[in-house]
């Protein structure tokens, strides 16, 4: 019996552009810009229309219509592309066994076992041509034996298409493919890769693991098995967490504002950081205290959906100031945010800057690395490290 893996990705093409031309079919066929108007903004999503001038996500803005001048610029609505997310999901549930919900417009779906009962790639296909017809919006899928193949796939098979790549081929088909192609090599471990000599994945496959390895450290040997097809990573079963949350029981009721504003700004930072991690964002921001009196109050507000810190910390401040007015002695406060829904801090964050969007990578990479609070905001220091439940999405 064979024993091998059978894994599909799914990734729906250009998904924002695809949401807004639901809404609006005068934009059809039209090189679409969707992010912040500003010269400092980014692209967060582009047509194919605009990708023939060189445009892609992520781009600032003014280079983007310098590109592509005749381009329409829209500025994004994350809470109708949230909602027809959630439809795609929802298909997806009810006709597979096991799926992950990588991204807002991102599947991995686990078949393994399938074939015996049906053939994997036309249930996939027949998956794909369902949410086509139900909800609109052109998908593309790969099939492989494991996750990093089937992504490459999908993207071979873009637009609006599918491509299986049969067990036993996956280095031939990865072989005459830019190094760019492979998920995790980006612009800077390319480049190292240029300067190297190194352009193709047939020549990642022909190199030693222990020159990539002392090259790139750890990084170096998931770059040589992904260029291998390797990869060993297990589809996750997707669930929606509803929210996080975090609270802080003082060793002595106190009065001190400055060190309770200190407390909640590290609380949100660490939270902050926690939905940028699984790609979440948020809408909606509860703040909490309980006086010494065991005198309990929370009060919330709804925002536009984000992930970033100087947002977030800015309404928690405004929130407390609101909550805290009987001046007596707190030991308890907290932090809550809810209404998550899948979507990363740069795709969403349509008029934030590219500065703002680079400093939030950098942090979240050295926090990663190096665990959470190597680098905060001087406020926060004070404030001890928080440890994460995974399990209930509470620190404590």
């Amino acid at each position: 019996m064979d024993s091998g893996r059978t894994i599909v990705h799914m990734d729906l093409d250009s998904f924002f552009v695809s949401v807004e031309r639901l809404y609006d079919s005068r934009l059809n066929g039209k090189p679409i810009l969707i992010g912040g108007s500003g010269d400092r903004g980014v692209v967060a999503s582009c047509s194919y229309e605009a990708r023939k001038f060189g445009v892609h996500s992520a781009m600032p803005m003014r280079t983007a219509r310098q590109l592509c001048p005749e381009a329409l610029i829209i500025r994004g609505d994350f809470e109708k592309y949230s909602q027809k997310s959630h439809e795609i999901t929802e298909i997806i549930r009810e006709e597979v066994p096991l799926f992950e919900k990588s991204s807002i417009d991102e599947f991995y779906i686990d078949y393994t076992g399938m074939d015996r009962f049906f053939g994997c790639f036309k249930m996939a296909k027949e998956l794909r041509e369902r949410i086509l017809k139900e909800s609109g919006l052109p998908i593309s899928l790969g099939l492989s034996e494991n996750k990093t193949v089937s992504k490459v796939a999908t993207g071979e098979a873009k637009p609006n298409n599918a491509k299986e790549v049969p067990r036993g081929t996956e280095k031939p088909f990865l072989a005459p493919l830019s190094v760019r192609k492979i998920p995790m090599i980006g612009e800077k471990t390319s480049l190292t890769l240029y300067n190297m000599g190194v352009k193709t994945v047939r020549t990642l496959q022909v190199m030693p693991a222990e020159l990539l390895e002392a090259t790139f450290g750890k990084n170096g040997l998931s770059i040589w098995e992904k260029a291998n097809g390797i990869d060993r990573s297990p589809v996750t079963p997707y669930s929606e967490a509803k929210s996080i949350s975090s609270e802080n029981t003082f060793e002595q009721d106190t009065i001190d504002v400055k060190m309770l504003e200190a407390n909640l700004i590290a609380m949100t930072e660490q939270l902050a950081g926690k939905l940028r991690q699984k790609q979440q964002l948020t809408a909606c921001v509860s703040v909490k205290i309980r006086y010494s009196d065991f005198d309990t109050h929370t009060v919330q507000q709804r925002i536009p959906y984000t992930s970033a810190d100087h947002n977030l910390i800015k309404t928690v401040k405004e929130l407390f100031k609101k909550l805290y007015t009987r001046r007596l002695l707190i030991r308890l406060i907290g932090v809550r945010f809810s209404h998550l829904v899948h979507g990363s801090y740069q795709i969403n964050l349509f008029e934030d800057t590219e500065e703002q969007i680079r400093l939030y990578q950098a942090l979240d990479r050295l926090n990663g690395k190096y665990g959470d609070k190597t680098v905060c905001r001087a406020v926060g220091m004070q404030v001890g490290r928080r440890r994460f439940n995974p399990f209930n999405g509470v620190a404590v």
